[in-house]
């Protein structure tokens, strides 16, 4: 079958990237589609700022653009920046994070909770919630006040279970881990407090490869 997704970390932490790595890895099927991470090392550290997100907008059109042998993309920071721009740049399938975890997050429950990184990126996400028709079904974002980095760091774990917490209380049914260098922290929520918790990237993956699956069946019945 071959093919190929294509998982884009807008910011230049290796480590993200390596933990993008770690949480697709048990959807890779024999045979293919691959699933390739990518670090943009043009890109900030961590984006935590709305000037971030602009910055690394045109680059990842740029990527988007140049990679023709790619048969769906993957935006993988919880901004979702440049998602509208790099879906003008290809005819292939362009998926952000975000969006795909909230999507994910309402198959599994009727309120979801937001783990943020902070204040700043609370104000990102209402918004981009606002945009899809989905802030009254939002609980509430609980921010961790913390980088990027600090944020993938099993230290971080006990302020990302206080902020889980907060939110089911708040009547989140589904937890969102909101950045895509939370991916550690997944497994223990949900051992710990027994309700989905979506780690983005996996979002976005499972649903970049249905959709490859899906296109590819259409040209495997074709040439049979």
């Amino acid at each position: 079958m071959g093919g190929t997704i294509l998982l884009i970390n807008p910011n230049s932490n290796p480590e993200v990237t390596a933990g993008m790595a770690r949480a697709v890895a048990p959807l890779g099927l024999a045979g293919g589609p691959a699933l390739e991470c990518m670090t943009m090392a043009s890109g900030p550290f961590g984006i935590e700022t709305q000037r971030h997100v602009e910055e690394v907008t045109l680059p990842l059109r740029e990527i988007v653009a140049s990679r023709g042998d790619v048969d769906a993309f993957v935006i993988a920071c919880f901004s979702d920046p440049g998602l509208a721009v790099c879906r003008e740049a290809t005819t292939r399938p362009v998926l952000g994070i975000r969006e795909c975890a909230v999507m994910s997050a309402l198959m599994q429950g009727d309120r979801f909770g937001v783990v943020a990184l902070g204040p700043s990126s609370i104000k990102r996400q209402y918004r981009a919630f606002r945009e899809m028709g989905v802030d009254g079904r939002c609980a509430g974002s609980a921010p961790l006040h913390l980088s990027v980095a600090a944020a993938e760091e099993a230290a971080a774990y006990p302020k990302v279970k206080a902020a889980a917490e907060s939110l089911l209380e708040a009547g989140a049914e589904t937890i969102i881990l909101g950045c895509a260098g939370m991916t550690r922290h997944r497994a223990p929520l949900i051992a710990e407090l027994g309700v989905p918790v979506i780690d983005p990237t996996q979002a976005a993956a499972a649903q970049a490869l249905g959709l490859v699956l899906l296109a590819r069946g259409g040209e495997m019945r074709a040439a049979a």
